[in-house]
């Protein structure tokens, strides 16, 4: 309750950490529709504008030594796609903000030979300036982990990991649920958190959309803030307030 109070005042405690949740980024003229997933480079320049005033930005990585820190937010993007390269680490670089990028090897191995690819390669992904980018994890094949088995998981999680290593990529073992799922009965999960302790795992992030704290109640369960494309600049502040929209 207290907490709550905290958030509506929009009072931020050492142990509050906002996790933005994002995808695509492209110009505005080159988004057709409603795209909830593509955020255009025009309203995330105006967000981070106000992010850089309001909050300090920092990796994954850095949670650890970074207690004293107060209005703590963590950028993230999904899916390594090549228009963060041309957009998105312009605008980290500009406004000296760092985010993290959760990369799914296979889908990234897949679109490498793809004439219009609209994945980074692999060696686009090595090449990232760490001053401003974290890589961690997103699954090798993108399947949805509440509908596989445990063992297909496992497998998957560590060619994600191997991958990674093989192409000399630094990464920090945080998991982005691919769809944000996995197991939710009971015993499933629990089985399933172990193995993710098993393969060394940190920390998971699925949605949630409320604002999380650090050190993590439950670190296999970390709610982001779902930043879609089209909110309003009034609506990505309340979210930053809240986490929500509505109460």
């Amino acid at each position: 309750m207290i907490r709550f109070v905290k958030r509506t005042l929009g009072f931020s405690s050492t142990e509050s950490v906002r996790i933005l949740m994002y995808h695509k980024v492209l110009p505005e003229k080159e988004i057709s529709g409603k795209d909830f997933l593509t955020v255009s480079a025009e309203d995330l320049e105006k967000q981070f504008q106000y992010i850089k005033n309001h909050y300090n930005t920092l990796f994954f990585n850095e949670l650890s030594t970074s207690s004293h820190l107060k209005a703590k937010l963590i950028l993230t993007f999904d899916d390594g796609y090549l228009n963060n390269l041309q957009y998105l680490v312009p605008l980290l670089e500009k406004y000296q903000l760092k985010s993290t990028i959760f990369i799914p090897t296979g889908l990234i191995q897949n679109n490498e030979a793809d004439k219009n690819r609209n994945m980074m390669t692999f060696e686009e992904i090595r090449s990232l300036n760490p001053q401003y980018v974290e890589i961690a994890l997103h699954s090798h094949s993108h399947k949805n982990y509440s509908q596989i088995s445990l063992q297909e998981a496992a497998d998957d999680l560590q060619e994600n990991i191997r991958n990674l290593e093989e192409k000399k990529i630094r990464f920090t073992k945080v998991l982005a649920y691919p769809y944000g799922k996995f197991p939710k009965k009971e015993e499933q999960k629990k089985n399933f958190f172990a193995m993710l302790e098993k393969a060394g795992i940190t920390s998971a992030v699925r949605i949630g959309n409320n604002i999380a704290y650090y050190p993590w109640k439950n670190k296999f369960e970390i709610k982001r803030i779902d930043i879609k494309g089209g909110d309003s600049f009034s609506v990505f502040k309340w979210k930053l307030r809240l986490g929500k929209i509505k109460l």
